[in-house]
């Protein structure tokens, strides 16, 4: 059964939908299955994996609003080689359609109940602010990975996050746990990154991983081409960070599992 991350941080331009794009490629050419959901009304995710939004026939709108399965909505991405439940501005109005809607925290959690004994991973490409969606995707989900990039206001808006993330654990969620803190577009020669570096370290210790994300062109250059970084350029030192993250999640997650049920969650 596919273990469901949310990807997640309330500050926007921190590299969040970079992450769940590169992540899904990165773990994907890993040879397991993939599932990217995008539920950012942006459709930022749906882009960067080559999928034009604005020719959707359905979306994760469709699926919030139980008027499709994830299974007929979700698209297979061969090329880039994972699946992708594209998302585009529909999606704004599922915030309005579930107000009075019962369990409709529920709603995300329930529709990849469908699907997630055929992946190994599913990424959920959060909003950039604590709404209905965000709270779909942290109910969903067995872990949150918060992209952190280090200047002092992105420390700033962690604590609102953490806060929410205690919110739905004692409601909503009792299972769900911060899988780690990734520092994003970092540049070692800023003072500054390296001192909220530091701090991360200090208070969150081995919940940060040891891979950091540096600014990288080439990584900023890929969503463009509608592109993982991986495939526009795998040379490049982000699509290379990308990867090694991949390898530091699987070996924190895969590593303690006997072989044969490692092979298992490979696929």
């Amino acid at each position: 059964m596919a273990k469901v991350l949310a990807i997640t941080n309330q500050k926007g331009g921190v590299g969040k939908t970079t992450t769940s794009v590169n992540l899904a490629a990165s773990l994907a050419a890993t040879r397991r299955r993939v599932l990217l959901v995008d539920m950012d009304p942006q459709g930022n995710a749906t882009m960067g994996s080559g999928v034009d939004k604005r020719t959707l026939e359905r979306s994760s709108y469709d699926v919030l609003m139980q008027e499709t399965p994830v299974a007929d909505a979700r698209l297979t991405l061969d090329a880039i080689g994972y699946d992708l439940l594209p998302a585009n501005g529909d999606l704004t109005g599922a915030e309005v359609g579930l107000i009075e809607e019962l369990g409709r925290e529920l709603r995300l959690r329930h529709a990849l109940a469908g699907v997630r004994d055929e992946y190994a991973y599913v990424l959920v490409d959060c909003p950039p602010a604590l709404n209905m969606l965000t709270v779909n995707a942290l109910v969903a989900a067995d872990a949150v990975l918060i992209p952190t990039q280090c200047e002092y206001y992105a420390l700033e808006g962690l604590s609102a996050l953490l806060e929410t993330i205690e919110k739905i654990r004692r409601i909503l969620n009792p299972e769900l746990k911060v899988e780690g803190f990734l520092r994003t577009m970092f540049d070692p020669r800023n003072n500054l990154a390296n001192q909220v570096s530091a701090q991360l370290l200090k208070h969150f210790g081995d919940k940060v991983y040891r891979t950091i994300i540096p600014r990288n062109v080439r990584l900023a250059e890929a969503p463009s081409h509608g592109l993982p970084a991986l495939l526009y350029d795998k040379t490049a030192s982000g699509a290379i960070a990308y990867l090694a993250l991949a390898g530091e999640m699987l070996r924190k997650s895969e590593g303690a599992l006997p072989p044969a049920a490692a092979r298992a969650q490979a696929g």
